[in-house]
């Protein structure tokens, strides 16, 4: 949000219940349907974000940033053939490092239970033109190109 532009707590509220409650009311229900027809799920909460973000961490992310809550959101082998999948690609990774999950992942994960999640941040730069610098009308957001994606998709 722009200076002076953030919600205040009224919007904040009804912004929670119109888009946060019903939105992870309904991942509850799908995550019990599933559990009725399987003894394990794996719930893959799948972000993308920009590679460098000053006010936020320091220096450049790697391309996968798969987070576990410190292991405890996805049985380990899980996570282990997860990290094998990241480093056969090439591209940089970390497991639980800047992002290690967040409310879903540490929520919705309980491996215990048979619901096994994982969060990966995925960096802009590998699947898409990213523009260095802050995003601008100008620059963001950057048309689709198919072939600099590909990799990526494969």
């Amino acid at each position: 949000y722009g200076e002076g532009e953030e919600p205040g707590p009224s919007e904040i509220d009804e912004r929670r219940e119109k888009f946060f409650v019903p939105y992870h009311a309904a991942l509850q229900v799908e995550i019990d349907r599933l559990r009725g027809l399987h003894d394990k799920i794996v719930l893959y909460d799948c972000h993308s974000i920009r590679s460098v973000l000053p006010r936020l961490f320091e220096g450049t992310l790697p391309i996968f940033n798969l987070g576990t809550n410190d292991g405890r959101s996805a049985d380990p082998t899980l996570q282990a053939m997860v990290g094998q999948i990241m480093a056969e690609t090439g591209e940089t990774f970390v497991i639980n490092g800047r992002f290690k999950g967040g409310w879903i992942t540490r929520h919705f994960g309980q491996p215990q239970q048979g619901v096994h999640a994982l969060q990966m941040e995925l960096s802009n730069r590998g699947y898409m033109r990213e523009p260095d610098g802050k995003g601008t009308p100008d620059n963001w957001p950057v048309p689709y190109d198919a072939e600099f994606a590909a990799p990526i998709r494969a």
